[in-house]
């Protein structure tokens, strides 16, 4: 005679508690698109056993427009905000102790039925136990915090010019590329960018210039005053039609492909070690404060490059500069 014990698989709800007040009052309503294709979140392997990731409210439509309105008891009278949620898939590599989160959300406002970009997470998140012990609550906070931290940035953020009407939604990175300068233009303006803004728009600042050294290659940017310019007000610069990033290991340059710009880099040269927890980190990704982290790291001196094994692609995302991480 067998017996058969059935043991229920263990649940570790993602929780959505971060504040997202809008301090201000600018915002009316926000209201969730959740154009998924695949619902089922991902399961982690933790103490042996294997764990499901889930909302805690798997209407999530719901609960993030109720998240919202709980937050934000006093609204403004308009700048309607929308959220489109296309992915969140989590991996687990066995018997590896790593994990990563692949998520990608972007912000629109709405404004009479035409929606216009304002920015976008669209990156993974990668994990591992040895650093992290409880994985299924670390990739659940990591979660939670890309979600406040778009939203957040969305009550702010200039939204881009052109429109998108709803039924184009799916395709609005193709629509909204089409407008975005740097992008288009046969050849890219010489001179120094100071935002990703600035540099989509191909309008460099004045009074600077790019300093080299005996080599010819780009080691800092100068002002009218023969001064260095901090990195921490530095996105890089345009030099004889050579797009040029600041990274926490010097200018490396933007290539191209048919897939779009990219450098040649690793995950641990573009965000070094920092005493900071996975949620400063997923804030820094999102263009918090990775001009002081890259500041930080070329004023230590420690710019030593990678293993040249560990070097890939690392594409940037065309509308908002940020780093696309695949794994």
């Amino acid at each position: 005679m067998f017996s058969c014990f059935l043991t229920a698989q263990k649940t570790e709800y993602i929780k959505l508690n971060q504040s997202i007040k809008d301090k201000f009052s600018r915002v009316k309503s926000l209201t969730l698109i959740d154009n998924r294709t695949e619902k089922d979140l991902g399961t982690v392997t933790y103490k042996k056993e294997n764990v499901q990731l889930k909302f805690e409210n798997e209407n999530l439509k719901k609960y993030v427009e109720d998240w919202f309105a709980n937050d934000n008891k006093t609204k403004g009278n308009n700048n309607d905000i929308v959220l489109l949620l296309e992915e969140i898939r989590i991996d687990d590599f066995k018997n590896t102790g790593l994990a990563n989160a692949k998520v990608k959300i972007s912000s629109f406002i709405n404004r009479n039925g035409k929606y216009y970009f304002i920015n976008r997470y669209n990156s993974t998140v990668d994990f591992n136990s040895k650093l992290t012990p409880n994985i299924p609550r670390v990739i659940s906070v990591a979660i939670e915090t890309i979600f406040s931290t778009l939203i957040k940035d969305s009550y702010s953020h200039i939204a881009l010019s052109t429109p998108i009407a709803e039924s184009d939604l799916h395709n609005y990175e193709e629509i909204v590329g089409k407008n975005i300068k740097y992008l288009i233009v046969p050849e890219l303006t010489n001179g120094v960018y100071k935002d990703f803004r600035s540099f989509s728009l191909q309008k460099p600042e004045e009074g600077y210039y790019v300093d080299k050294n005996k080599k010819g290659k780009v080691i800092g940017i100068k002002n009218r005053e023969d001064l260095l310019l901090s990195a921490e007000y530095v996105f890089g610069c345009v030099e004889d039609g050579k797009a040029y990033r600041l990274t926490p290991v010097g200018f490396l340059e933007m290539q191209k492909d048919d897939k779009g710009y990219y450098v040649v880099s690793s995950r641990l040269e573009l965000f070094p070690p920092q005493n900071v927890n996975n949620g400063a980190m997923i804030g820094v990704m999102m263009g918090g404060i990775v001009g002081g982290m890259i500041g930080a790291a070329l004023d230590s001196g420690k710019v030593a490059r990678d293993k040249p094994e560990n070097l890939s692609a690392i594409y940037i995302d065309p509308l908002t500069g940020e780093y696309v991480f695949t794994e």
